[in-house]
């Protein structure tokens, strides 16, 4: 049975011959994208899609109408980059004359937050079935009695079968995602890529939360059997999914936060998981959902004969995805809510085999290492590339900031302030050298689990702790079960030089990269910068 709303499309400037298919479940949306063509259903029930050409978000065709409203509360440039109104005007003329003309199309009225002082009523119209319930499965879906009383604030109309003319529409190519904060609307055109939309609202929610006081994260969090809240903070391949899925912990989300004055809420309703070799023994809670009816699988590869998952395979791409409803993941928070954190994690990958293992921050600390947002690529992903690269994105998500980063940063130095958090790095990338070197492993995931654990049950602060030479931040010196080497990593380098070197490099780009935020801190951020003081021999 279909819930329609009692605010119609013509509200939102939407006038359509075609069949509307009204906030459909999860057992319908499978029936009709299997219907249509748009998906498999794998021999355990997960339907799985091809998100054709586009494996990834396109960061370069997104852009935000600039306007009266954006003109100076947008951080213009590379990542925020701006559409005239007189292109914005043509393209959404273009996409609604292009909804006239669907045969079909699925409307999907849902919530962007979980706490409801601060969540928005966002319509997702979408032209595929699987992508209705792509959307439905990440964000908070109303119940019936809310349904009834719907009305939208935020509107996104997703077409992968529109092509924009970058003459008439101010796109970079024939793929466009347009941002309209003023009129309240984002347009998607030309990929079949979901966390578009998914990343859409999150990026809606870091444009308003701020204005509020509410500071809005690209992180993970969960709840210990002590009541606390840990959050997570972390770029793709870091563990923040990984980590947060522990069933030992209560699960409040894996991606998307707000931290308000009572509670760090879930922006979301669903999970996002990379599933790229993935596996029982690595991450049984994960892995147990991609055997579950209601889970959407993209570009895992399947054997056609007996429908059963590869997910070693990365011939489609690395990126591949599993999302499924956060209610699929044992001991997860029952109003996706929890109270303000005691513990902040920055989670780290380090490929040039620098960082120790865990850190402990002072809050100045945490607001540069928050800043720089650092992870490191490993070298042999791209032709010619010989080397690990540094990445820095600052908020640990500058791609959905549309602020400028000083904002968020500012907000989390409040918030650490007035609640005590305690902050921490976590390197979950490679010891004993650079992840290039012969026979060099990334960090046993045992060794990060007991840190991690040590931290946020509170007996870490117990421990004895050194100041690292070239950071400056505390590192533990011996912790039960774990071996003292692997804290100091520059003793597990047989080559010393060959370590001082590669630190005093990753200090000068970290130096380097924060000099974009030197006039919008404080002084005392800026004397948390790291500096090169190579240990003795």
């Amino acid at each position: 049975m279909q819930a329609y709303s009692s605010t119609p499309l013509t509200d939102q400037g939407i006038v359509t011959d075609a069949t509307l298919h009204w906030n459909l479940g999860t057992s319908p949306l499978v029936e009709q994208a299997v219907k249509r063509g748009e998906g498999k259903l794998t021999k355990d029930g997960a339907l799985l899609v091809d998100t054709g050409k586009f494996t990834g978000r396109s960061v370069k065709d997104k852009f935000v109408v600039r306007d009266a409203t954006t003109e100076s509360t947008i951080n213009w440039g590379a990542i925020n980059q701006p559409m005239s109104g007189e292109h914005w005007a043509n393209l959404k003329a273009d996409f609604l004359a292009a909804l006239k003309d669907q045969d079909e199309l699925f409307v999907a009225d849902l919530f962007g937050g979980s706490q409801p002082e601060y969540r928005v009523n966002v319509r997702v119209v979408t032209q595929m079935a699987w992508h209705s319930l792509f959307v439905r499965t990440l964000l908070v879906r109303p119940k019936a009695d809310e349904l009834a009383s719907f009305a939208p604030e935020y509107t996104i109309i997703n077409l992968p079968s529109f092509k924009a003319e970058p003459a008439r529409h101010g796109s970079r190519s024939d793929t466009v995602i347009a941002v309209n904060f003023t009129e309240k609307l984002i347009l998607i055109g030309n990929t079949e890529y979901s966390g578009e939309m998914k990343k859409g609202v999150f990026g809606l929610l870091n444009y308003l939360l701020p204005a509020q006081g509410v500071m809005p994260m690209h992180c993970s969090a969960n709840i210990g059997a002590d009541g606390k809240s840990a959050i997570f903070f972390g770029l793709s391949g870091t563990g923040k999914t990984t980590l947060s899925a522990d069933a030992s912990r209560t699960l409040i989300g894996d991606d998307e936060h707000g931290w308000s004055d009572q509670a760090v809420f879930n922006f979301e309703g669903g999970c996002y998981a990379k599933m790229i070799n993935l596996s029982a023994e690595g991450e049984p809670e994960i892995y147990a959902t991609t055997k579950m009816f209601g889970t959407i699988l993209e570009n895992v590869a399947m054997d056609e004969a007996t429908r059963e998952l590869d997910f070693t395979d990365a011939s489609k791409t690395e990126n591949t995805r599993g999302a499924y409803p956060i209610e699929f993941i044992p001991n997860t928070s029952e109003k996706n809510l929890g109270p303000p954190p005691s513990n902040i994690i920055f989670l780290t990958a380090d490929a040039f085999g620098v960082l120790p293992p865990i850190a402990r921050l002072t809050p100045d600390q945490a607001m540069y290492h928050f800043l720089s947002g650092y992870t490191a690529k490993v070298a042999g992903t791209e032709i010619g590339v010989t080397e690990p690269q540094a990445t820095f994105s600052t908020c640990f998500g500058a791609a959905f900031m549309p602020r400028h980063p000083s904002v968020y940063g500012n907000l989390l130095k409040k918030r650490i302030a007035e609640g005590g958090a305690q902050c921490w790095l976590v390197n979950t990338g490679w010891s004993g050298g650079r992840a290039t070197d012969p026979g060099i492993k990334r960090m046993p995931i045992k060794v990060t689990r007991a840190l991690l654990n040590a931290a946020l049950d509170g007996s870490l602060n117990a421990a004895a702790f050194r100041t690292d030479p070239n950071f400056g931040f505390e590192v533990p010196v011996a912790v039960a079960g774990v071996e003292s080497e692997i804290l100091d990593p520059r003793a597990t380098w047989a080559d010393k030089n060959a370590y001082d070197e590669t630190a005093a490099k990753l200090v000068q780009q970290f130096v380097d990269n924060f000099a974009q935020f030197a006039d919008h801190v404080d002084a005392s951020v800026l004397d948390a910068a790291p500096g090169v003081m190579l240990a003795a021999e």
